[in-house]
């Protein structure tokens, strides 16, 4: 029974060296952050030429007296661009639980 006690004790203090790694980024780390500005930084452009296409749509529609599309497409635009800002945020909390 002895033996088994000191396995336990083994196992227990080979864990609690283990247990407390530091934090090492992967490989490749720097180019998938590179990738992800990329990302950032055309959603943000998408996001600003399409309030831009729909606010000059919005103009065209009330000048001409058409039926009034686009402040669907604004509002969507807006809803994506929120979705898009604020996506790091929320796997930030996703994967923090």
């Amino acid at each position: 029974m002895s033996s088994i006690a000191a396995s336990v004790v083994d196992a227990v203090s080979v864990y609690a060296q283990v247990s407390d790694p530091t934090p090492e980024p992967p490989p490749l780390a720097d180019k998938i952050d590179r990738f992800v500005g990329y990302g950032t930084w055309l959603a943000i452009l998408s996001g600003t030429v399409s309030i831009i296409f729909a606010g000059a749509k919005f103009a065209w529609e009330k000048w001409s007296g058409s039926g009034m599309e686009s402040p669907k497409m604004v509002a969507g635009a807006m809803i994506g661009g929120i979705v898009a800002t604020s996506a790091g945020t929320i796997m930030n909390t996703v994967l923090a639980i």
